[in-house]
């Protein structure tokens, strides 16, 4: 259990900092300095979250298989670190972010970089809290992607090990409720320390 809750740690802890990044970069880049093109680009990304996750698994396990990439922290969170939904979060939020910072900021003689990392992170701390919540909780919770690319049990996470106390002829729900404690307690934590900036970051708020 203690292998298994500190691999749902490490894994779920990493696919929240490079997924907050990543989505971070891509949602302020199209508000930012959107045009036609790039909206065009980012109609065509929202489609994705058409796509259902079931239909990518068997490609993406072929790929990853030949890539040498099962049982690695890499399998477990390169399909996760980027998706639709958390670009569009930030993009619709970057929309309430004040115009007048940027140029000003441009006219102090602020990189575009240094305006991103010094302006627009610690502006937008409720948005960062919201998405770090729902990727933290996504990425502790998912079982059938793990389940498809973690093949040892030294690579098991909690959601695999508690469906694995359902096994077998009788099933122990002493045991098995106590899995589900511990499971369940981490996301638990994380809601109820950042509700407040979640709150707000669903909203939009900027202050």
């Amino acid at each position: 259990m203690w292998r298994a809750l500190g691999n749902s740690f490490f894994y779920a802890i990493l696919t929240t900092v490079i997924c907050l990044l990543i989505c971070s970069i891509a949602g302020y880049g199209f508000e930012v300095y959107h045009d036609k093109w790039k909206d065009r680009v980012f109609s065509i990304l929202l489609l994705a979250m058409m796509v259902p996750q079931v239909a990518t698994m068997v490609p993406l396990f072929k790929m990853f298989s030949k890539a040498g990439l099962l049982n690695t922290a890499v399998g477990f969170i390169l399909p996760i670190i980027s998706t639709p939904f958390m670009i569009m979060m930030f993009r619709q939020n970057a929309r309430s972010f004040p115009v007048d910072i940027i140029e000003a900021a441009r006219i102090d003689g602020l990189s575009e970089v240094r305006i991103f990392f010094q302006m627009f992170i610690p502006t937008m701390k409720s948005t960062y809290a919201a998405a770090a919540v729902i990727t933290f909780m996504n990425a502790w919770n998912s079982y059938l992607w793990p389940k498809v690319i973690m093949t040892d049990n030294k690579a098991m996470t909690m959601p695999m090990l508690i469906a694995n106390l359902i096994t077998g002829y009788v099933t122990d729900y002493g045991m098995l409720m106590c899995g589900v404690l511990f499971c369940s307690i981490p996301t638990m934590i994380v809601f109820f320390v950042l509700q407040k900036q979640f709150a707000e970051g669903i909203t939009g708020a900027v202050k």
